[in-house]
């Protein structure tokens, strides 16, 4: 990409000629206000003229988040032309705006206040009638309050950008406008995925994860054995919470909060990983050997992926593992195996998922399996409770998980966190068992990296097996339009509903241009692999690295499942799906 020469505020300096006026600004170390802009200034339809910048020879003032830098133009960020527009935008948006900040789950990370103080925007500037308010609390995952939204258009171009099915949209037109599903409809009867990217992408608290930390906190009042269970990408993402950089592995920090909040036991998910790894790894070479069930076979531990083959592509239902995911599994182990172990009658647990995830809330709400786990709670509510019990995160020790019965695990459960992570742990195990040898070089670099679509072929001692590996739902349609139309080569796909997988989770902390002080001008365009690098870290330094070796989970089916695929592993570890489910139920 060639360089221009620009001026901002008369300095000069060089920058990529593709860019836009505003991302060069934030390059060049100026930092323009924008609520529309996300992405590291990738913007979604211009529309909350809060970037309005001076450009020499331009008629007006210009939206900078969408106009581009070319050479020799001048630009001027700081005119009173400019700066007075941006207050006005903004004055304006607050008085459409329930400003209940005290009460908002958004507070402390709201960009709208963030953006109000830095224009010097003046509250009550102009008063008037409010749109009509609607408020959505009716699906498991998601919340929706239009009173927040200031009609950004994030969310809209989020979900289209991610998923490609565009859930959300403007509804109504002039005053009455509002983003919302086809119809108004609430999140729970629209085909909406509930994996929460739209959350991570709102400058407001006009979407929000439904919370169940009040469910928890009865749980602990009506004195249940209080189990909680954390899932890998958390560890990659909760210290930012706390204030420190991207890619700061949190394990024993988090481990020690969680016992000072008084949890029971607190065990890794990484267990339910291995457990997940060898049922599906069993299937898998199940369908291969014995032709049992259509090839390729399709990963089930993505409940916001689970959600969109259901309702896109229903007829492929019969290659999706019917592997419960690993949080599900490890919460029936322990209301079975562990309680039996420890005399504890099942009424008696609570089982607590913290999961980088809101379509886990979804999931767990499924009548399919019912009383698996109890409550599910967001990466951002973990940190919630941890700040509302006084806890200083840089005060605590490093602290390991419990190690009674489902304590143990390898480093392939770790990497489950990650695109691709789930493929390579079932490729250490299915081969394997394939030829009675462990892969030597352990690691199967072939599926790693954050590319939308990863392609591979192993070679299993001459014969040759085809897997892919895919995140996002736009990316997946290529897939599942193959193994639709019978041309696809693959053996096994594994597909994670969120850009990136579970690192990049809905329930993760957020990550806005505006709200990330004293990190590098590319954080944005490299948070995930900074994530990720922190599961696979742990992956190398775990001595177990396949989750057949995993002894815990060897004296799990000695003691008590029998072996991979058994009777009783099918009724605890396996699941059905819905093939008749309705995009728009009335």
């Amino acid at each position: 990409m060639s360089l221009v020469n620009i001026e901002i505020n008369g300095q000069p300096y060089q920058v990529d000629s593709g860019l836009t006026v505003l991302e060069a600004a934030r390059k060049c170390g100026y930092e323009i206000p924008s609520l529309c802009a996300f992405n590291h200034g990738k913007c979604s339809l211009a529309s909350c003229r809060v970037c309005l910048v001076e450009v020499v020879g331009a008629r007006g003032l210009v939206a900078s988040c969408v106009y581009p830098v070319n050479e020799g133009m001048k630009i001027i960020t700081n005119s009173p032309k400019a700066l007075e527009a941006r207050r006005a935008s903004v004055e304006l948006i607050l008085s459409n705006h329930e400003k209940n900040c005290l009460q908002c789950d958004k507070n402390g990370h709201c960009e709208l206040l963030h953006v109000a103080e830095l224009v010097g925007a003046r509250d009550g500037k102009y008063v008037g009638q409010m749109t009509e308010k609607c408020y959505d609390e009716i699906a498991p995952g998601l919340i929706r309050n239009t009173a927040k939204c200031i009609l950004c258009g994030r969310c809209i171009e989020r979900c289209k950008e991610a998923h490609g099915i565009s859930i959300l949209g403007f509804e109504n037109r002039g005053f009455k406008t509002i983003v919302a599903p086809v119809k108004n409809r609430s999140f729970a009867n629209s085909p909406c995925l509930q994996c929460g990217q739209c959350v991570n992408v709102c400058p407001t608290g006009a979407l929000m994860e439904h919370s169940e930390i009040a469910k928890v906190d009865a749980a602990f009042k009506a004195g249940k054995k209080v189990i909680v269970q954390t899932a890998p990408a958390v560890r990659a993402a909760i210290a930012e919470e706390f204030g420190e950089k991207i890619g700061t592995c949190g394990t024993g920090k988090m481990v020690a909060a969680l016992r000072r909040l008084g949890f029971f036991r607190v065990f890794d998910v990484n267990f339910g990983a291995d457990l997940t790894i060898m049922e599906e790894a069993h299937e898998l070479l199940e369908r291969i050997k014995n032709k049992v069930g259509p090839l390729p076979q399709l990963t089930s531990c993505s409940p916001g992926w689970v959600n969109y083959l259901e309702y896109f592509y229903p007829e492929l239902i019969p290659n999706l593992s019917t592997c419960k995911s690993p949080h599900m599994m490890q919460g029936a182990i322990t209301k079975t195996y562990f309680a039996k172990s420890h005399n504890l009658a099942k009424e008696d647990i609570f089982v607590v998922s913290i999961m980088p995830c809101t379509a886990k809330k979804y999931e767990r709400a499924r009548k399919e399996m019912p009383d698996d786990v109890d409550a599910v709670l967001t990466t951002r509510e973990l940190a919630k409770m941890i700040k509302r019990a006084g806890i200083k995160w840089n005060k605590l020790p490093e602290e390991e998980f419990d190690q009674d019965l489902l304590g143990e695990y390898s480093g392939a459960g770790v990497i489950f966190g990650v695109t691709g992570g789930v493929m390579e742990a079932a490729l250490r195990t299915a081969y394997y068992w394939l030829t009675g040898e462990e892969y030597q070089k352990i690691e199967f670099h072939e599926v790693r990296g954050q590319e939308g679509i990863k392609e591979a072929t192993i070679d299993v001692k001459g014969t040759p097996v085809s897997v892919a590996v895919c995140s996002g739902m736009v990316n997946a349609k290529k897939l599942l339009d193959e193994v639709k139309a019978g041309t696809s080569k693959y053996a096994f796909i594994e597909v994670m509903c969120c850009p990136g997988g579970c690192i990049n989770g809905g329930g993760q902390p957020y990550v806005h241009p505006t709200l990330l002080p004293n990190e590098d001008d590319d954080i944005l365009e490299t948070y995930r692999e900074k994530r990720a690098k922190v599961l696979y870290s742990e992956d190398e330094r775990q001595v177990i690295r396949q989750s057949h070796n995993n002894p815990d989970i060897k004296k799990l089916y000695k003691d008590f499942l029998g072996e991979p695929g058994s009777e009783l592993a099918e009724e605890l570890l396996h699941t059905s799906y819905n093939a008749n489910r309705e995009k728009y139920p009335d």
